[in-house]
């Protein structure tokens, strides 16, 4: 193995995942995945796999983490390239980023009280192939928030949970949406740190 670390890029143009690199000091560039994703999304919903008791949320996670991945790497050959995705169901049913603040507001009322999954999504990809992927299920639960409690979330937040799949801010305001949670905090976030650091570390690419 080389003795200088590979150059390691994030496949993402997610501010949220490129904070929480910054912030376990994890040397990275920004090179965004040019991807179709609803094209991969059709297929995987339309397939058997969504016939399994979550639908085909995790599928559809780590196929679009993969993608993603192997599309910029094949661009940067010599990098360790990270792709991640999340996808969001209730049920059987996967859900996308919202278009809008009323979809948004829609879908917030729809989950109140109700348990859902986020499916997370982490890939590594060397000379346009995955050498890594690692899937990480969190499972939330929202509390019974009034109508009022739901329109000051929504002008506190603003625009910016349109990024998040789950429309609400973990990071912020939107910790006061939940009765409980059982997952890894920086998963739920969009991005599944600890195994994606001790993969990087096996690697090299960080410090043992």
């Amino acid at each position: 193995m080389s003795s200088t670390p590979p150059t390691i890029i994030l496949a993402s143009g997610s501010a949220v995942r490129a904070n929480l690199m910054r912030g376990a000091h994890i040397p990275f560039k920004v090179v965004p995945a040019d991807i179709d994703e609803s094209i991969l999304k059709t297929e995987l919903e339309n397939s058997p796999v969504a016939n399994g008791e979550h639908g085909a949320g995790p599928d559809i996670a780590t196929a679009l983490a993969k993608a993603k991945a192997e599309i910029v790497s094949k661009a940067h050959p010599d990098a360790l390239v990270i792709g991640a995705d999340q996808v969001m169901t209730l049920g059987k049913t996967c859900y996308d980023k919202p278009r809008d603040m009323a979809e948004a507001r829609s879908r917030l009322w729809e989950f109140r009280g109700k348990p859902h999954l986020l499916h997370g999504g982490v890939a590594l990809a060397k000379g346009g192939e995955t050498i890594w992927d690692y899937y990480q299920p969190s499972h939330l639960t929202m509390r019974n928030f009034s109508e009022a409690f739901l329109d000051h979330y929504l002008e506190t937040a603003g625009d910016a949970i349109l990024k998040s799949v789950g429309a609400y801010q973990l990071e912020s305001i939107g910790a006061q949406l939940f009765e409980s949670i059982d997952s890894d905090y920086f998963s739920i976030l969009g991005l599944p740190l600890l195994p994606l650091m001790a993969e990087l570390r096996r690697l090299g690419a960080l410090p043992e």
